[in-house]
Order: C-alpha cells, then structure tokens, then sequence
C-alpha cells in the first residue's frame, strides 16, 4: 500500500466524505446535465455539496459507481503507476466460444482515441452462468433469446472498453455491470442504493 502522507492531512481539514453507489440503468454519472437525463441528484440521498462520481459509467451501464468530495482520489486511482483491478458482469448476445474467450484474455483490437487502432491490455474472461440474484435493471433479454454471461476482469478503463472488446469478438453487449473495484464490492445493493464508507476503510479497499 502506498501513503499519501498530504492526501490524510488534508482530510483532518475537510473531512472529506465517501460513497459507493449501485447506479441504476439509463441514469448518467452525474449531477448536472444540460439533456433531459436522469442524474445522480434525482437519487433519494443527501450528497454533500462538492460531491462527484470517480471515474463514469455509461448511462446504459449498471453496478459500482464511487463517489466522493476528494478531488484528489481520481488521480490517485485511475491515473497513477499502480494499477487497480475493476470487475464487470457483462451479458452478451449469443453462445461464445473459447476461442473468444482466449482471444479477450490476450487483448484484442479496438478503436481508440482519435479511431486510432488499440491493442487492449491482457485481462480476465471467463464464461459463468446467469448470476443469482440478479437485480432488474429496467432491460431484460429475453429468456429465449440465446445470450452468453461474462465476468471480466481488467485495469484499464478506455471509453467504452468492455463494451468494444466483445464488439471485436462478434458480439453485442446487452447488459453492462460493474460489481468491484479492488476490494470495494456491490455485493447485495439495490439499484439506486447509496453507502457511506469511512475513510481509511474506502482507501484499505482500493488499495490506495
């Protein structure tokens, strides 16, 4: 683990406050929006002011979502030489084979910044069955429809990585879950549901 010997004492001045969140489906990272979307301050709970979410999901993607008044955690965990590990339950269209699977696990090709070519980072896939319980999120595949579920693991975060990678290997992503990052895990929360975590507890689990 690394200290961040001013990040602290900056704390003990600010009291700076932290939160994990299982955002729900169609709702964007956000508070403010000049488009007619559903925000984050359409949840029922009282974010302090300066609040602001780490790092985004899509407004169609679902799962762990950080928050927090520190300006300093993004950085810290997204934009720093260690890298950290985030998890994602993503359901696609189709049987996938493992040949595909392989082929996610030792990075596959996809657009990038500026439709530059990126090769991504190897990383985790492995086929699992359909997760239990599974919340709704408001879209549901239907059960006839074939569909594979994938519990993929990397640590790196390119716009719209996931959903790109099983793009380049012949499928559609119909749901989009993201359910840890390091050892802060969604476990059982509701879509929508919102929990403060103390400090040294919220950087023990992100390892920061």
């Amino acid at each position: 683990m690394i200290y961040y010997p001013d990040l602290f004492n900056f704390h003990f001045m600010d009291a700076h406050r932290y939160f994990i969140l299982n955002k729900p489906y169609q709702m964007v990272s956000q508070f403010v929006s000049t488009h007619p979307v559903r925000l984050l301050g359409d949840l029922n709970f009282n974010f302090p002011p300066g609040t602001h979410a780490i790092g985004r999901l899509d407004s169609n993607s679902e799962g762990l979502l950080l928050l927090t008044t520190n300006k300093k955690v993004t950085r810290l965990l997204f934009q720093g030489k260690q890298p950290h590990k985030r998890t994602y339950l993503v359901q696609v269209k189709n049987a996938v084979s493992e040949e595909s699977v392989q082929q996610l696990n030792a990075g596959i090709a996809i657009s990038g910044k500026g439709g530059n070519e990126y090769k991504t980072t190897p990383c985790e896939v492995v086929m699992v069955e359909k997760p239990d319980p599974l919340f709704s999120s408001g879209y549901e595949l239907r059960e006839d429809v074939a569909n594979t579920w994938l519990h993929i693991t990397l640590t790196e975060g390119k716009f719209h990585q996931v959903r790109k990678m099983v793009a380049a290997v012949h499928h559609r992503c119909k749901r989009l879950i993201r359910i840890s990052i390091e050892d802060i895990r969604l476990e059982d929360m509701k879509p929508g549901e919102v929990r403060e975590m103390e400090e040294q507890d919220f950087f023990r689990k992100l390892n920061l």
